[in-house]
């Protein structure tokens, strides 16, 4: 494969403080902490880079206010920063220092490729019992009172022209549809072996260049649910969530983000491969999520937030007449 994943997203910001300590919250590793300069990493080494949105030697935004300045995809060799490179040269934005190379999409984003600086690590996850295969045997499923996010798996963009992004990412960098709305939005993946998306691009009915959200991978459901319930503790908002999207079938919880747009942890998406063929959906609802929990849940009591106490002494009682 060419394209590995993304290996590192940078944002602009407008309050460096609030972002700070909402990434370590998130579960992030501060590797740098500067007046001018945040890095974290995540489990594999992607990275998330936070500087002021007046910074100097930051790409140009694609809106106001604190957003994504800069998305670093990670490729498997200098091989192939070589060929991507006579691809794109005559590109606007165009730039390379031998070690990073990139140019501006057609949304206005900078877009940047390295050899990935990621590493490969072995983590234990949740063994799932289904009718058929019953894979943990004498041993419970974790908890987790926080999340230790893998890696950021995937990226969304509001963009002002859908088709032009996915030509644009597929014809120069080898990105596959996964599924489509048609004229709407495409998610993409880097590979055709992989995760459902690590791009959706969505153009809304009124198009505009925008972040909408930037997801980071965690071991599985299980983990969802403890790192969404740590960060509603905590006091940062849910948008949506925990829930589950039919078109990748990946578990999710989204939270408002002090760095732009929102920010999502997700488990068990679907995984791909050549032999897959792209599908076609009418956005709505529905599409979005088969089911979705609207505020979150509250962190100390374990139940929907504003949503009034059980009368019974367990869950299921039933009040008495």
């Amino acid at each position: 494969m060419d394209v590995l994943g993304i290996d590192e997203v940078t944002f602009g910001v407008e309050d460096m403080p609030t972002c700070r300590q909402f990434f370590l919250d998130w579960g992030m590793r501060l590797t740098i902490d500067q007046s001018d300069e945040l890095v974290f990493e995540s489990l594999n080494g992607c990275r998330v880079v936070v500087k002021p949105a007046t910074a100097k030697d930051l790409p140009p935004a694609i809106e106001s206010g604190s957003t994504i300045r800069e998305v670093v995809w990670g490729v498997s060799s200098a091989a192939v920063l070589d060929k991507f490179a006579s691809r794109i040269q005559t590109l606007p934005g165009y730039v390379n220092d031998g070690k990073r190379m990139g140019c501006t999409d057609p949304n206005g984003l900078a877009v940047r490729f390295q050899v990935t600086q990621k590493h490969d690590i072995d983590v234990d996850c949740a063994q799932m019992n289904t009718w058929n295969e019953k894979n943990r045997i004498n041993q419970r499923s974790p908890i987790y009172d926080h999340a230790t996010p893998i890696e950021v798996g995937h990226v969304v963009f509001f963009v002002k022209d859908v088709n032009a992004c996915e030509a644009f990412y597929h014809d120069n960098f080898g990105f596959e549809a996964s599924d489509r709305y048609p004229n709407r939005g495409a998610f993409m993946r880097c590979a055709a072996q992989g995760g459902h998306h690590d791009i959706f691009l969505l153009q809304p009915p009124e198009p505009r260049a925008g972040v909408n959200h930037v997801a980071f991978t965690v071991r599985d459901i299980h983990e969802v649910f403890g790192g969404g319930m740590h960060m509603s503790r905590l006091g940062w908002e849910t948008q949506l969530g925990p829930g589950r999207h039919p078109v990748s079938s990946a578990y999710f919880w989204y939270f408002k983000n002090p760095a732009g747009g929102l920010i999502e942890y997700y488990a068990d998406e679907d995984q791909l491969d050549g032999e897959w063929e792209p599908r076609d959906f009418e956005p709505g609802p529905t599409v979005f999520a088969e089911w979705a929990i609207d505020g979150g849940l509250d962190g100390t009591t374990r139940r929907q937030k504003n949503a009034a106490a059980p009368s019974g002494k367990f869950l299921t009682d039933k009040p008495k007449a």
